[in-house]
């Protein structure tokens, strides 16, 4: 009985942490449906951030590249992307990310952010300006770093 117990137990463990959003992600850009990046959601103290731990580069691209387009006055400038925190400040409430931000190194910006588990395990990532927004989906990451 305490066997069946215990794999009942490992068994709930493992559907949880299946479907948290701590964790690697494969960035998929919604303008294109390329893949970009890795990033790695995980807990900080009190909050949640998420960097970039691998790049996806296209023949062309530059095979390491700095964000010259954050703003001047942001840590990340001039800072190389792999490795870099984009998503910083972030609280769980209720299951979901809220309240810090995102940055899109590509473009320099920095955006609030929202970050949920959608339909089919996929990670629902938000990035917005007062009524503006853009909504990226993420997939769970399990390949080579």
């Amino acid at each position: 009985m305490k066997t069946i117990f215990t794999l009942f137990l490992f068994a709930i463990s493992i559907s949880v942490s299946a479907q948290s959003v701590i964790g690697k992600w494969k960035t998929i850009d919604d303008e294109t449906g390329k893949s970009k990046s890795v990033v790695e959601i995980y807990k900080n103290g009190d909050s949640y951030e998420g960097k970039i731990v691998k790049l996806f580069r296209a023949q062309g691209d530059k095979p390491d590249p700095i964000c010259d387009k954050c703003p001047t006055d942001d840590t990340r400038y001039n800072k190389k992307v792999l490795g870099m925190v984009i998503i910083k400040d972030m609280e769980m409430d209720d299951g979901e990310l809220d309240e810090g931000t995102i940055l899109d190194p590509k473009k320099g910006e920095v955006y609030d952010c929202k970050i949920w588990l959608g339909d089919e395990g996929k990670l629902n990532v938000r990035g917005y300006v007062a009524f503006f927004f853009r909504t990226q989906r993420w997939e769970r990451y399990t390949g080579e770093i």
